[in-house]
């Protein structure tokens, strides 16, 4: 046990680690449990507490479905009173102003944790961070919205709930973080997929934005999953409510946690919309984007070489250049010659790459991009990557177990895995990123790391590290990193056994992406 740490709501005490010098303070609550009347409500204050509360330990986490195989988890069971924050630090005195690094999980927006031990903030702590892990709430719990809900917010808004529980934990950090050797004016946050988009939402943010000094976004822009109208969100909950048989919001309130999640059996990450609700977005955040009304901090940002795979356009279909052709054809319409000069498709090899392309920026990457880029041209630092290591094989012990279409893993007996098997990756697959770039390979026994995964660990963690102390990746020892835009021709930092910096070939291609997402989204 340590010597207590005052914060806001009581003192606390955690644990040292004398093995690697770093204190952790697992299971703090950041905001009151969002349960009873508080579901479906902004995050409230944590209640006070006497005396000094053991922070020893994970709390739970957020109600969610098992739905994704590389997931694991070290919380305290699951519920909906799950709005905890972790801290690791090497030095929790007032005086010591290191800076912060406060990291999102990714999931869809439907699962994921604090507790995932590929975000654990020990290693990243070694290096003279504060790291801070945080939960918020997930699909129906995070993201509901109701009429109801409208009417009896000050706002007079609904959803966006886990945003607001980011938010809330943002918030914490300024009040707190002091107390744990942080400086609340070094707040540099992070992300990965879901946790990317939610980076790229609370810079935009009027609530959140002046509440940060960096922004990491690993593999998603909130353009991936588009916010709707809080009008349209509301009817769309409306009809799920409906088929549940709850005619009122005290009826909603009333039901299970687990009742509501099990309804949720069948829906995907589209489902659970963000909200433009007029107060967390005054407007589209892809238009305050556009005007650059975001946090105008330095951004560290980027994707994998392999976000999504070509099975993702084709599905069970060979990769042969008719098969492509008719696919491409009937997503694109008159576009679809365009489409093949950008993604050309005339042999089979080259159809399983155009189509790993593809599939990766129709998934993840194009948005990923267009945050990149608005963030450039409102004249904002930006150091863009493109990651390309591939994980090892797994090792024995795995089995006949197989890759996932975005990074998952399944096994014979996890029929909870809602992931297609996909061939060996050629390239870095969708979150693949995460335990190379926190320094927690030994975290994830399900591959066989070698010398050259520790070297790449060893460069991306540098480069988080020094970002996250100065807004600039460069420093000693680690090949030099220009800045987006700093010379004649756009370039990036390519993450790979061998790093490089590349020149930008493929604007083209996103922007085709912008032109289509435009016209689609424009009124008839």
């Amino acid at each position: 046990m340590t010597s207590p740490v005052t914060t806001t709501a009581g003192k606390i005490s955690g644990a040292f680690d004398e093995s690697i010098g770093v204190y952790r303070f697992l299971g703090i609550p950041f905001a009151a449990p969002p349960v009873g009347e508080l579901r479906w409500k902004a995050p409230q204050p944590a209640p006070r507490w006497s005396g000094v509360r053991q922070a020893l330990h994970f709390g739970p986490r957020a109600m969610q479905l098992p739905v994704f195989g590389d997931m694991n988890f070290r919380s305290d069971g699951m519920s909906e009173d799950c709005l905890y924050l972790n801290v690791w630090t090497p030095d929790p005195s007032p005086a010591a102003r290191l800076p912060v690094l406060v990291y999102f999980y990714g999931g869809g927006f439907i699962a994921g944790d604090g507790s995932e031990p590929r975000y654990d903030g020990a290693q990243m702590a070694r290096r003279g961070i504060v790291a801070v892990t945080v939960n918020y709430r997930l699909n129906i719990f995070g993201f509901f919205a109701h009429p109801e809900l409208s009417a009896e917010s000050p706002q007079r808004c609904s959803g966006n709930y886990g945003l607001l529980d980011q938010h809330a934990a943002l918030r914490w950090v300024q009040e707190n973080i002091a107390a744990f050797g942080g400086d609340p004016e070094r707040v540099t946050i992070a992300g990965e997929s879901a946790g990317s988009m939610s980076v790229n939402a609370q810079m935009v943010s009027p609530l959140s934005r002046d509440l940060i000094a960096g922004a990491i976004g690993s593999s998603g822009g909130i353009g991936a999953l588009p916010p709707i109208p809080l009008e349209e969100a509301e009817q769309r909950w409306l009809a799920f409510a409906k088929k549940l048989g709850a005619s009122s919001l005290a009826e909603l309130r009333s039901m299970p946690a687990e009742q509501l999640l099990k309804a949720t059996t069948n829906m995907t990450p589209r489902d659970f919309s963000i909200v433009v609700d007029g107060w967390f977005f005054p407007r589209s955040p892809l238009a305050m984007l556009a005007a650059g009304e975001q946090a105008r901090t330095p951004l560290m940002i980027g994707w994998n070489s392999e976000e999504m795979n070509y099975r993702a356009l084709l599905g069970a279909q060979a990769p042969t250049p008719e098969h492509y052709a008719a696919v491409v054809q009937e997503l694109y319409g008159e576009q679809a010659d365009e489409v093949l000069r950008l993604y050309p498709g005339e042999t089979p090899e080259q159809v399983e790459q155009s189509a790993t392309d593809l599939a990766g920026d129709r998934f993840l990457v194009y948005s990923t991009w267009k945050w990149a880029d608005e963030h450039r041209k409102a004249g904002c630092p930006v150091y863009r990557y493109y990651y390309a290591h591939p994980r090892p094989p797994m090792v024995p012990e795995m089995g006949d177990a197989a890759a996932g279409l975005a990074g998952g893993v399944i096994r014979d007996s996890d029929a909870a895995a809602q992931v297609i098997a996909m061939p060996p990756a050629k390239g870095a697959v969708h979150s693949a990123d995460i335990e190379y770039a926190m320094g927690n390979l030994a975290t994830n026994r399900v591959y066989a790391w070698t010398a050259e995964d520790e070297q790449v660990s060893a460069l991306m963690q540098g480069y988080y590290a020094n970002f996250v102390k100065t807004g600039d990746p460069n420093g000693p020892g680690l090949p030099t990193w220009p800045r987006l835009g700093e010379g004649a021709e756009e370039q990036y930092m390519v993450w790979d056994v061998h790093p490089h910096v590349r020149v930008e070939r493929n604007r083209a291609r996103y922007e085709f992406h912008d032109r289509f997402y435009q016209n689609l989204s424009a009124p008839a």
